[in-house]
């Protein structure tokens, strides 16, 4: 009798938890596996942003990794960024599944050879229209059926931006501030530069604190909740692509 092994994802965690995910989901990780994970596979929490790697010799077991979104640069020199970049060009060589989300998406593509920056239009915050350009169900992103509308909403938060692809990739997604939303390349890396995980409770606490910390403009947090109040994110749309892509 075949006994189906138990599927095993890693999240590379880029950021630190705030009191606010502490005290609400107990911390990034349980965000992130409630988006993506299903029942009876096992998730390992690595703080990269701490220097808390998987060993080498332990990449094999994993189906899937997912680097999440940081306050730091992509384009920084930390020992910590570094490292992150030398494993994605060590799991990409396995092609193993990788997907990349906002800081997690820029430094996937740093990795493999692209550009990342400042974005020239400045921050985006709040809810963005990301323009599919390619048909999904190519990529296995899809169930056998579904349908991706020609536009999806997703929550954006950052200042930083792919600038050029690696040589190999295609662009899925793009969107009237940011040329490169979304990227794969090969079936086994995804790139999304928003936040397929984030509910509107979790950006309305980060709007509150990039504000407060004088990261942001006060008339950049009132448009941001205020496009909040207007419409909802894609959310199912993005978590089964993201978990389809992570399994398929």
């Amino acid at each position: 009798m075949n006994v189906e092994r138990e599927r095993r994802y890693a999240l590379l965690l880029a950021a630190k938890d705030s009191e606010y995910v502490k005290k609400m989901y107990g911390g990034y990780f349980n965000v992130f596996v409630a988006a993506f994970g299903e029942e009876g596979e096992k998730w390992d929490l690595f703080m990269v942003v701490d220097g808390e790697f998987p060993e080498m010799t332990e990449l094999q077991r994993y189906d899937g990794f997912v680097v999440s979104g940081s306050p730091y640069d992509a384009y920084g020199n930390d020992h910590w960024i570094t490292e992150l970049c030398s494993l994605l060009q060590k799991l990409d060589c396995m092609e193993k599944k990788i997907l990349g989300i906002c800081f997690g998406h820029q430094v996937l593509c740093k990795a493999l050879g692209g550009k990342v920056g400042k974005a020239c239009t400045g921050w985006d915050i709040g809810l963005r229209k990301v323009k599919i350009v390619k048909d999904l169900s190519a990529f296995n992103f899809l169930d056998g059926g579904d349908e991706i509308p020609a536009s999806l909403s997703i929550i954006e938060c950052h200042q930083d931006e792919v600038w050029e692809v690696p040589m190999g990739a295609q662009v899925l997604g793009f969107s009237d501030k940011t040329a490169v939303e979304m990227f794969t390349i090969g079936g086994h890396v995804l790139g999304i530069q928003g936040h397929p995980e984030y509910t509107n409770d979790i950006l309305s606490n980060l709007i509150d604190r990039l504000l407060n910390n004088n990261s942001i403009e006060r008339d950049i947090a009132v448009d941001a909740r205020f496009g909040l109040q207007k419409a909802e994110p894609n959310r199912l749309c993005w978590e089964k692509i993201c978990r389809n892509f992570l399994k398929g």
